[in-house]
């Protein structure tokens, strides 16, 4: 569970958070939403920690995000996955090792657990036929299932995607929806989805915040 207590966020004196609170729980789908410009990406980069708000908290499962000493927010991060609105695959990299990314960069596990991990993670998310392929060679879904697999590589407890269905066909955006869905409730993980898309918000909107 993620709490958020009274968080402001200004730029240039001009407020785009204020005092927002509210809690975003464990084995969900919480969906943000709201019209461009009212705050949706910047709560989310408060969120993960790559802007700092101007006052107010962010509890996870209790610990407060902007308290804790640099070793303990480390950990942290550890615990998150994040698909972001393009996917951001590396284009130099084949699809396997995209996901086998950031289980080189923290895992402790031998390169043998960690290809296993990866193949794991490409097999739940439908590409499993895949690994070999460059990201060139995806189609936009096939991208977005790909950036799944590496946000889920790690086991994160808290799962963050921005726009997951931008730019896809209606039909493959359904997919995508689908997949994030029965991730979450399959591991109890707590989601945060960015989106402006209302069939995303009617399908899966288990928690909705609506900011304005």
């Amino acid at each position: 569970m993620i709490e958020v207590q009274h968080l402001s966020k200004q730029f240039d004196g001009e407020w785009v958070l204020r005092e927002l609170s509210t809690t975003f729980e464990a084995g969900r789908t919480n969906l943000i939403i709201g019209r461009s410009g009212s705050g949706k990406t910047v709560l989310m980069k408060c969120l993960v920690g790559l802007l700092t708000p101007d006052s107010g908290r962010v509890l996870y499962d209790g610990r407060d995000f902007f308290a804790l000493p640099k070793k303990q927010l480390v950990s942290l991060r550890k615990e998150m996955g994040v698909l972001f609105q393009g996917a951001a695959l590396f284009d130099a990299m084949n699809v396997l090792d995209n996901v086998l990314f950031p289980l080189r960069m923290f895992s402790p596990d031998g390169e043998a657990a960690q290809r296993d991990r990866a193949e794991e993670c490409l097999a739940r998310v439908g590409m499993a036929d895949a690994l070999h392929k460059m990201p060139a060679e995806l189609s936009g879904g096939m991208q977005k299932r790909v950036g799944i697999a590496r946000a889920i590589a790690l086991r994160p407890r808290y799962l963050f995607c921005d726009e997951p269905t931008s730019g896809l066909d209606p039909t493959t955006a359904r997919t995508i929806d689908e997949l994030i869905h029965s991730i979450t409730h399959e591991t109890s993980i707590t989601t945060v989805i960015n989106t402006h898309d209302m069939e995303s918000v009617r399908t899966i909107g288990e928690t909705v915040l609506r900011l304005e």
